[in-house]
């Protein structure tokens, strides 16, 4: 096992300047894509995902592909020896053997950590069940950043299925070590954030406010974080279909919001923005998914120590 060999299992494992310096590597493929189209020749990355995925698989892959690595994995469970009762243990310790880097998905909480545990190459967590989605969060906080020019000093707005949302639950954590963020949480009282979510920021004296109403609030904000209400963590179809369309946005209610208030979306979404909405200059959840392909190719680079030793940029140092 290498030295300094490092893990992502959780945006806060790495400090804000480590992430800023991850940060401008991404923004510096976005500028200069040609120059990494060769950085990782000769690397192999491991998709291990045990559950259904389309975004995130494909967006590690083409990671890889662009920066002129290769691929190998499997797309769900029941095609890997999992299917015969092997341990994650076992299965990293296997793809050990063939990868340079892997990314895994898994509906078991803390099964990427147990992985990362065993492994002799870098594990990148892609999600494991409600708990985390890591670079989801990393590629939240990239779109922010280049769009806003800065991490800090803004209102955000989260609306929708605050309650079982990872994705807002990573972000809003992730969003506390930066100064001067006011949170605006909307949704029903059925799906508001968690009391732990709250007592966190109160803790910390970050203000926050907690509204039903969208249109309340939509002069204020410089971003809007839009969630859909996921049908599966609903116990019965009566509470999803009242709560399904308590949100949509639509240009009577885009009307109201700043000149440059972005709107941003973790996709898929089903219904909560109108697709009228999807050529307003101030759509970005299509950018976003750009931004994720920069974040995940950037922190590839990084987990395997190629930014320092292969780059004449010197964007970021060695963790």
């Amino acid at each position: 096992m290498e030295k300094n060999m490092r893990h992502m299992m959780n945006p806060l494992d790495f400090s804000v300047e480590e992430l800023e310096a991850l940060f401008d590597v991404a923004n510096d493929i976005e500028k200069n894509s040609a120059a990494y189209s060769h950085k990782c020749d000769g690397k192999i990355l491991a998709t291990c995902f045990y559950e259904p995925s389309t975004r995130t698989r494909l967006s590690f892959e083409t990671a890889m592909l662009r920066l002129g690595g290769q691929t190998l994995g499997f797309a769900d469970a029941g095609s890997s020896s999992a299917a015969k009762g092997e341990s994650v243990a076992d299965t990293i310790r296997v793809i050990s053997c063939f990868a340079d880097i892997c990314a895994m998905r898994h509906p078991k909480e803390g099964a990427p950590m147990v992985a990362a545990s065993k492994s002799l190459i870098p594990v990148i967590n892609a999600g494991d069940g409600g708990h985390q989605h890591p670079t989801q969060t990393l590629t939240d906080l990239l779109t922010i950043r280049s769009l806003h020019g800065k991490l800090s000093d803004f209102t955000i707005g989260l609306c929708g299925d605050l309650k079982f949302g990872r994705t807002v639950h990573s972000l809003i954590n992730a969003l506390t070590r930066y100064s001067g963020i006011h949170f605006i949480f909307i949704s029903p009282n059925e799906l508001r954030v968690p009391d732990y979510i709250t007592e966190m920021l109160d803790s910390k004296g970050i203000t926050y406010e907690e509204v039903i109403k969208l249109e309340d609030v939509m002069p204020r904000l410089d971003f809007l974080y839009m969630t859909r209400v996921q049908k599966e963590r609903f116990f019965n179809e009566e509470d999803y279909i009242r709560l399904k369309d308590f949100y949509i946005l639509d240009k009577e209610k885009m009307a109201h919001a700043k000149e440059k208030m972005y709107i941003l979306h973790p996709l898929p979404r089903v219904n909560e923005i109108s697709v009228e909405i999807d050529n307003d200059p101030r759509a970005a959840y299509f950018r976003q998914v750009q931004y994720g392909l920069y974040v995940r190719m950037a922190l590839i680079l990084t987990l395997l120590n190629m930014t320092d030793a292969h780059m004449n940029e010197g964007l970021l140092r060695e963790f």
